[in-house]
């Protein structure tokens, strides 16, 4: 049993305008990072692409086709004030969501090439801002959220709890999660968060059409102490309320006291302590069933320091 990592260099290529946060070197960084040698024990694989029925999970076949149609051929086209696709765009989003789906199918022992106790998936474009019909914050698909809901059917399978969660630490909340999973009472999603802060959702009443959504907003300025307060008495409680048979993490790490986009006042050890206890969770309600997917970081240090911890309590879970 060990811990995959998929990566692939069109995470790289995935086109932004000259200044934009979410550039290239965030993924470079990172992939940079897990290569030391004590990531050597990673089984690190390459993410297919996605099929159309996997991104079909969270998004309708009209926003589906209207994403494959906005990928231009050269030059950058514009889905939002801050949201773009270039020629490689459309692949790297199909790939992150191809490469988590592998990643729930290999956590599951789905694959011929053998099980895993869990996974990291280091791609960019982010998703956890991608609606089921609208694209933003830098974010094509929901792939979190898509990740979730093609576990859930091999859980079906398994004739056990059908019960699937979304656990989300970025310092933006995931407004796209959050409206995939509102009215769906097997799948459950929490976030911490600055309040106030992009895309202004994620209000502690919030609690979803079956009591299925927790949000934690941390005030701007705020560090480890209120980090580890609202998972340790809010958010990680309502987890284990909800009994999940699988865990996916939106692994955001803006909320780092070096990133020039988020206010919060994380380091590495905040984001070493909640994954611990994320696998702990899963460990107990999951049978150890994790994923977790890159979202936001913009510091490159930051980021690929935070990731490496994050990656290494992975390792330990």
């Amino acid at each position: 049993m060990t811990t995959l990592l998929f990566s692939h260099p069109v995470f790289q290529r995935h086109e932004v305008p000259p200044g934009h946060v979410e550039h290239g070197g965030r993924y470079a960084a990172v992939d940079q990072a897990l290569k030391a040698e004590e990531f050597a024990a990673l089984d690190q694989r390459m993410p297919p692409l996605a099929t159309r029925e996997q991104i079909e999970l969270v998004h309708s076949e009209q926003y589906r086709l209207a994403i494959e149609e906005a990928a231009p051929e050269a030059g950058l086209a514009q889905l939002d004030a801050d949201t773009f696709m270039g020629p490689s765009s459309l692949e790297a989003a199909m790939r992150a969501v191809g490469g988590a789906c592998a990643a729930v199918d290999a956590v599951f022992a789905g694959d011929p090439a053998g099980a895993a106790t869990n996974a990291f998936v280091a791609s960019r474009p982010p998703g956890h801002h991608a609606e089921p019909e609208r694209a933003m914050g830098f974010c094509l698909f929901n792939t979190a959220a898509i990740a979730a809901i093609h576990a859930r059917t091999h859980l079906t399978k398994l004739g056990g709890a059908k019960r699937v969660a979304v656990l989300d630490f970025d310092v933006h909340h995931g407004n796209g999660t959050q409206a995939a999973f509102w009215d769906d009472e097997n799948a459950f999603y929490a976030s911490s968060h600055e309040w106030p802060q992009y895309p202004g959702t994620g209000r502690e009443g919030d609690r979803g059409s079956f009591d299925n959504i927790a949000n934690a907003p941390l005030a701007t300025g705020e560090g480890s102490e209120a980090f580890r307060r609202a998972w340790g008495e809010i958010l990680l409680p309502a987890l284990s309320d909800f009994d999940p048979g699988f865990i996916v993490i939106s692994a955001g790490f803006d909320a780092h006291h070096a990133d020039p986009v988020g206010r919060l006042k994380l380091d590495e050890a905040d984001f070493s302590w909640v994954t611990g206890e994320i696998a702990a969770i899963a460990r107990d309600k999951a049978d150890r069933r994790l994923v977790s997917v890159m979202e936001g970081g913009y510091d490159l240090s930051a980021l690929a320091a935070s990731a490496a911890t994050h990656v290494k309590a992975l390792m330990a879970a």
